[in-house]
């Protein structure tokens, strides 16, 4: 029954589904049904399910370490159940995938209070993308009474900065949009530099929407400080053992789709921000600087090298 597994990772892979943490939710949701629907009725097979739909949604997308982090608690939750009824087990992947998504809320609503902290009235923020953290933490920050501007890149090729600009106007935040190329010019106009991020590597690199490292350049040029806003649990573990997250490169198409033949098209979707350009990656735990990352997941989140 990886049907639902299935179907999950085609809008995963199609962008239907963006967002880290949309991804993730919508990864525990496939697996949720896909337990209380399936036909099996041992332990053994229910567990073969489980693995079968874990390497699909796995395949959907390559930098995606919040997912396969969820994906990974919820079955290690299931198999150190002493469990052998299907039904029971079934039950046990929902309260798993509940009790992970509330944690995950939990920390999202931290990561908007301690971030909010650090914009001050009159400040302008500059922004990469779309990230539903950052958008939270700006959004804690506007109800809190701070007045602020926001300067969004548009984010070619798919343009998630429009995402990231509608959500802004929505809450009555003075807001402009220039051109990816244009983010020299606006550098010096920026207080400060915020992003999301899809991946947090064992050196404190964090691996972000294609062009975040052009822009952490320029901020580091300008002396703009420039912070990621992320949950540790997109810590990559795989990246301690020497692994390099792989950097996902999409369709041509969605650069060119009439394109003259024989054009070499290429399309990575993320890039590689080191860690020497980053202020501080304000997480759950705080504002912490990048390169203590290990530390403090090894403190916070010890099942993620398991």
């Amino acid at each position: 029954m990886t049907e639902k597994a299935r179907l999950t990772a085609d809008k995963i892979r199609k962008l239907e589904v963006q967002g880290a943490r949309n991804v993730a939710i919508a990864a525990l949701k496939a697996l949720e049904t896909m337990a209380h629907e399936t036909k099996t009725n041992t332990r053994e097979s229910f567990f073969k399910e489980l693995s079968e739909a874990k390497t699909i949604l796995f395949e959907a997308r390559e930098t995606e370490p919040l997912m396969r982090n969820a994906v990974k608690w919820i079955i290690n939750r299931v198999e150190d159940s002493d469990e052998r009824s299907v039904e029971t087990l079934a039950t046990l992947v929902t309260s798993s995938s509940r009790s992970f998504q509330k944690k995950l809320e939990g920390s999202i609503e931290l990561i908007a209070e301690i971030g909010a902290r650090r914009i001050r009235d009159g400040m302008v923020i500059l922004t990469h993308c779309h990230s539903s953290t950052l958008t939270r933490l700006l959004t804690k920050a506007k109800k809190t009474g701070k007045n602020f501007e926001v300067i969004c890149t548009e984010t070619r090729p798919a343009l998630q900065g429009r995402i990231t600009a509608r959500e802004m106007i929505e809450l009555g935040i003075k807001t402009t949009m220039i051109i990816d190329s244009a983010a020299r010019s606006f550098m010096n106009v920026a207080d400060m530099i915020f992003v999301g991020a899809d991946a947090l590597t064992s050196e404190g690199n964090v691996i972000n929407k294609i062009g975040t490292s052009s822009i952490a350049l320029l901020a580091y040029e300008s002396r703009t400080p420039f912070y990621v806003v992320s949950e540790l649990l997109k810590f990559d573990p795989t990246t301690l053992c020497g692994d390099y997250e792989i950097i996902e490169e999409r369709s041509p198409l969605e650069i060119w789709a009439e394109a003259p033949e024989n054009l070499i098209i290429r399309n990575p979707a993320f890039d590689v921000t080191r860690r020497e350009y980053i202020h501080g990656i304000i997480c759950e735990e705080g504002i912490i600087p990048p390169d203590s990352v290990v530390e403090v997941m090894n403190r916070r989140y010890p099942w993620v090298f398991h």
